[in-house]
């Protein structure tokens, strides 16, 4: 890495980490070097070497409209070996009774970027489709699932990450296409406590999810029902109150565990 290295240079590598993480409320949002250099109260130009080390490494990426700055890739995926990892241990088998009580597949989800990622699956005997579902991403803007994880961003955010022209792109038959009427979507999330799509990400499919949240309240993942709408589309509403309930006690869980452990994930 081209950042000074040793205890001095990885503290102020750190303070550059921690202002990027807590100045964009998790939204993604990227921060110009200059508001970078006046959070952590060092020259523009040393912060400007600094944080291209850190992009160099993956612990940081640059936005190449905006040319500011957000925490990178590798952070997230250091992340995803420890709570994460963790995090679908603990769901499993609350993903087993959904499948149990729906008969239809369920699965966890986390957000990267713009994207929704799968990391955990459950299906009942039947099967919806043979592929598995781990490790796919799909566009956030439109999956119920997506739309519950990104469900408390800020206007600002929201109208930055999901453009027009993201959202027309977004699935086949996108019902939202305009950053007002993904807002309007995202506070009737808030209001029900789980989100539908009708048809939306693909053709013939619906879906409901509902969030999970860690022991500070915060959104970190989703649980999402996905099937024919054959099958669901009359009792999808029915399907997300449910799930709404099993995420709740996913949250329940995970909020006990962690005080119990006296600590909260990173």
């Amino acid at each position: 890495m081209s950042v000074p290295t040793g205890p001095a240079g990885l503290r102020r590598d750190m303070q550059i980490l921690e202002a990027l993480g807590a100045n964009t409320n998790g939204t993604g949002a990227a921060l110009g070097v200059s508001r970078v250099a006046e959070l952590v109260g060092r020259e523009k130009s040393q912060v400007s070497r600094a944080l291209a080390g850190l992009a160099q490494e993956g612990l940081v990426e640059r936005d190449s409209d905006t040319l500011g700055y957000r925490l990178g890739w590798r952070l997230f995926a250091l992340a995803a070996r420890t709570f994460e990892s963790r995090l679908v241990s603990i769901a499993t088998p609350y993903l087993r009774a959904v499948v149990a009580r729906v008969q239809e597949t369920t699965v966890l989800c986390v957000l990267r970027g713009n994207d929704v990622l799968t990391v955990a699956s459950e299906a009942p005997a039947h099967a919806f489709r043979g592929i598995g579902w781990e490790g796919v991403t799909v566009p956030a803007a439109a999956t119920s699932a997506g739309r519950v994880l990104v469900s408390e961003w800020d206007e600002a955010a929201v109208r930055t990450y999901f453009t027009p022209e993201k959202l027309a792109a977004a699935g086949v038959h996108p019902e939202v296409r305009t950053p007002r009427q993904l807002l309007d979507e995202l506070a009737r999330i808030r209001k029900n406590g789980y989100a539908t799509v009708d048809e939306e990400f693909e053709l013939g499919v619906v879906g409901c999810s509902a969030p999970v949240r860690d022991f500070n309240g915060r959104i970190v993942a989703a649980i999402n029902i996905v099937a024919p709408k054959g099958r669901l589309g009359d009792r999808l509403d029915l399907a997300g109150r449910y799930v709404a309930g099993a995420a709740q006690q996913l949250t329940e869980r995970l909020t006990s565990d962690q005080e119990a452990a006296g600590r909260i994930p990173g």
